[in-house]
């Protein structure tokens, strides 16, 4: 399962989706979560400000985003490219990708607030 984290430091899961602009790519299986890549986009590139349909994030080949906060807007988008965005106040993106890669539940996240 490939899944993207939403991490402004590349060590936690952070929240604020749209508005993130690093994420680590993670290939995760019931064993465990390997880091593949760290996406780290420019100014201007986050969701909430690009709004093609060629946005960086859609070309990697995504299963599940992971993230603490996103809102509908945010999740609907993934959707309609055919990714899950799961919502969890766990911090660390590797054992949260093993959970989710096993169907384990993820600690509950948050409510999102703008």
């Amino acid at each position: 399962m490939r899944i993207a984290v939403t991490s402004q430091n590349f060590r936690t899961i952070t929240g604020h989706a749209g508005k993130t602009r690093r994420f680590l790519i993670l290939e995760a299986g019931a064993e465990g979560a390997t880091e593949i890549e760290r996406l780290d986009l420019p100014a201007g590139m986050s969701l909430h400000d690009y709004h093609g349909d060629d946005h960086p994030l859609f070309m990697l080949g995504l299963d599940a985003l992971l993230t603490q906060g996103a809102g509908q807007g945010f999740v609907q988008r993934m959707s309609r490219q055919g990714v899950v965005v799961h919502t969890t106040s766990a911090t660390d993106p590797f054992e949260a990708a093993t959970m989710l890669a096993a169907g384990k539940l993820l600690p509950a996240a948050r409510p999102h607030e703008h």
